[in-house]
């Protein structure tokens, strides 16, 4: 037995809906389970790398600590801005399998160059090859990350009603399986690294991508593949040139009527119409209808050229495309606020009690697997608890809509700051009482745990708008730009990562003006609490933003063959009218 699957294929630079036979036993949890674990085993490699690095840096490299924490912000941006790339060549040319595939290797041959620096390479060369490895991994990440997510969802059937209802939740669930895989990163490689060594720490890492590959090839006759689509961006300029060409034409001057099919004959008001599903026409953006107005010249040729007369699914298609640029800007700052896990946080708990028992000190980077623990526990209860109680009141499938569980995320993060900055307070305080201010290595007479609310508080924040991104940037994405979309999500961490480096170096700059040097080597005078505080401050700000942005968002809707005969036919009669 057979399904059918709709597709996106391009003809003449034109995306057109295609239908295509899958055998049954191809895709659904099938499939998604053997891709799960592939991004897991990513996932521990990635964060058994990033959780770390700042104690490298600096105990190892010997950089300063403001330093370190900029090399680290660098590397986790430009690892969440290669996917763009990556997305780009998954949709143009190789598609998503061939893509992660590829991205696999890459991967793993720059996990093996790193652990060769830290123990074989010669240490005139080591730091080099270190980086040169570091930049590798980062693109491996940029071919795999847009395309394992958007892949493993593809493998769902949106014709098939128990498929279409599993993949309601399986967003939650993925982010549940990359959480899995990167506090066991946290738990088993940082204490690796910090108690046996680096070599042996990074070994483990790429033992588990050499893993992850073989585990991708083993599915690879349970999965359903597309074939590239055509470059996304094409699509856009046509309607972004088009649109310009006629910014002097209306529908009712010079206008022959819309577009609506494909319009490749004649160019007929409805003609080559194609029954199926279409977008609804929006009211916003509709500077970029004038691409899908049929004017004199369109009407006199034979053919339709597609930087001339788009059709009203590619004009909204990429209206859909641009009305999350505004969400994606509103997210930046919570980015900025998650790279703390892998940096500051670190430092904060390296200079506190870490002692368990007699014999056992806890590496202070392992707290962040308390972020994993805590979405553990709480991507259940989100699921079974929240969802259901949420539904009660707003008659939402879904509880909240995906911007409300982002806007609900970016106020946890305000107070994630809050909390952090009190919690450092309380820190420098015991400092002081005790003398330690201008002692940089001595040990605060302060529990580690004291971070446990900052760390949970972040979690669950996560839980919000990090799943919250990932969903509506696949849902509200047009079919054939997904993987871009994914790149999309991702690069808000990689831009952040960047908004964070450069609100580092204002803050030393203005402070080293003042003679009160901000974020210094010294933790117990580096006013690390104000950091947070102005961070606090800064997402407040943006969070007043986002909701402006969420107020004015409009969401798909697709029109179904009955409604869409009956808009053209109201459409067709008002132009006939006129």
């Amino acid at each position: 037995m057979e399904r059918s699957v709709a597709s996106i294929m391009v003809e003449n630079g034109h995306p057109q809906v295609t239908t295509q036979k899958y055998p049954s036993k191809k895709g659904g949890w099938n499939a998604a389970i053997f891709i799960i674990f592939v991004e897991m085993a990513e996932r521990f490699a990635f964060y058994g790398l990033a959780g770390n690095l700042i104690t490298y840096f600096t105990n190892v490299l010997h950089e300063p600590t403001a330093t370190a924490a900029k090399n680290v912000n660098t590397w986790v941006g430009v690892s969440a801005i290669f996917p763009i790339l990556g997305a780009f060549i998954a949709d143009s040319y190789l598609g998503r399998f061939k893509t992660i595939l590829l991205a696999s290797v890459t991967y793993f041959m720059g996990m093996v160059l790193l652990s060769l620096s830290v123990s074989v390479i010669p240490l005139q060369y080591r730091k080099a090859v270190f980086f040169t490895a570091l930049y590798i991994l980062a693109v491996g990440e940029g071919g795999h990350k847009p395309c394992v997510q958007t892949f493993a969802a593809d493998q769902f059937d949106e014709n098939n009603p128990k498929e279409r209802e599993a993949k309601r939740s399986f967003f939650n669930w993925w982010y549940l399986g990359i959480v899995f895989g990167s506090s066991a990163a946290i738990i088993v490689v940082i204490y690796t690294q910090d108690n046996v060594g680096w070599a042996a720490g990074f070994g483990l890492l790429a033992g588990a991508l050499a893993v992850a590959l073989a585990m991708f090839l083993v599915g690879i006759k349970r999965y359903r593949k597309e074939s590239p689509v055509g470059s996304p961006v094409t699509t856009v300029v046509q309607v972004l040139l088009a649109a310009a060409r006629k910014w002097r034409v209306s529908e009712t001057r010079g206008g022959h009527g819309i577009c609506y099919g494909d319009c490749d004959q004649g160019h007929k008001l409805g003609e080559s119409y194609n029954k199926g599903k279409r977008f609804a026409r929006t009211d916003q953006l509709r500077f970029l209808d004038k691409a899908m107005i049929i004017d004199d010249i369109d009407n006199s040729s034979k053919t339709r050229n597609p930087w001339r007369l788009c059709s009203l699914n590619q004009v909204e298609e990429v209206k859909l495309a641009i009305r999350l640029i505004p969400v994606w800007l509103g997210c930046l700052m919570f980015s900025a606020i998650l790279v703390q896990l892998h940096t500051f946080y670190t430092k904060q708990g390296s200079t506190m009690v870490r002692s368990i028992g007699p014999n056992f000190q806890v590496p202070p980077a392992s707290l962040q697997s308390l972020v994993g623990l805590t979405i553990l526990f709480t991507v259940p209860i989100y699921e079974r608890i929240f969802i259901p109680l949420a539904r009660k009141f707003t008659g939402c499938p879904s509880g909240v809509t995906m911007l409300q569980r982002i806007g609900i995320g970016l106020f946890l993060s305000i107070i994630n700051m809050g909390v952090a900055g009190l919690v450092e307070t309380k820190r420098v305080k015991t400092a002081s009482e005790h003398g330690l201010l201008d002692s940089p290595k001595a040990i605060v007479p302060m529990s580690i745990w004291w971070l446990l609310p900052q760390y949970m508080i972040g979690a669950v924040a996560d839980v919000f708008t990090v799943v919250g991104l990932q969903e509506l940037f696949y849902d509200q994405m047009p079919e054939a730009m997904r993987s871009l979309g994914a790149a999309a999500y991702i690069s808000v961490v990689g831009v952040g990562s960047f908004i964070n480096s450069a609100i580092i170096s204002i803050v030393q700059e203005i402070t080293a003006k003042n003679g009160n040097v901000w974020l210094g080597d010294n933790l117990n005078r580096a006013h690390l609490d104000r950091f947070y505080w102005l961070l606090a401050g800064l997402s407040a700000v943006n969070l007043c933003v986002y909701l402006w942005i969420a107020k004015g968002f409009v969401y798909k809707k697709v029109v179904e063959d009955d409604e869409i005969d009956g808009y053209w036919n109201k459409e067709t009669k008002m132009n006939n009218d006129v």
